[in-house]
């Protein structure tokens, strides 16, 4: 033994080998990458969720709800990835708007209901929903409109048409709004997986 040379042991930590060193370093430059499914993220996520309802019970701006959420992730994640996400659900959150005004728009102008009839609709929305919760917002406005119409025209025909072509017109936005929703959350998903 003693006519061997004195090769000194290295650790059983350290790799031997340029491929082994080559893992380490990847597995270390992974564990020091931010995690993306931290309490933020879950936070953003409820954000989100409460933003959707927002959209069906109209009570908080839902989609804008639903762009903070992935702002709030873009922030506390960083890098590349994140913020052209942001980029893109903002970009969609633009288009969701233009068509809202529109699409709905247009119809409900083309067939009689002014902005004055949506306005008195959503403050009866409003009175509804403290008068009789949850219920009320949409009873509310459907009286609203209808009470306005009425009043414009003196006829109860054409109240009701244009009540019907007012909630044609609030399902119509509500829709879109709910295809942007979802068009947000699968780009959102898409940013977290390859981030």
């Amino acid at each position: 033994m003693r006519g061997e040379s004195a090769r000194p042991q290295l650790p059983s930590t350290l790799p031997s080998t340029s491929a082994e060193r080559h893992r380490r370093v990847l597995t270390l430059a992974v564990e020091a990458s931010p995690d993306p499914t931290t309490a933020v993220l879950w936070f953003a996520v409820a954000i989100y969720v409460v933003g959707v309802l927002g959209i069906v019970i109209p009570v908080l701006p839902g989609l804008l709800m639903c762009v903070g959420a992935v702002l709030l992730w873009a922030i506390e994640t960083q890098g590349t990835i994140a913020w052209v996400t942001l980029g893109v659900v903002v970009v969609i959150y633009a288009i969701c708007l233009t068509l809202q005004f529109l699409v709905p728009g247009r119809r409900m102008k083309r067939e009689g209901v002014g902005g004055l009839t949506l306005a008195l609709g959503v403050v009866g929305a409003v009175i509804g929903f403290f008068v009789i919760p949850v219920v009320g917002l949409p009873a509310g406005f459907v009286l609203g409109v209808f009470a306005a119409e009425y009043v414009r025209y003196q006829d109860l025909d054409r109240a009701w048409q244009a009540t019907k072509s007012a909630l044609r017109g609030v399902l119509q936005s509500m829709g879109i709004e709910l295809g942007a929703s979802l068009l947000i959350a699968l780009t959102w998903t898409v940013g977290i997986l390859v981030h």
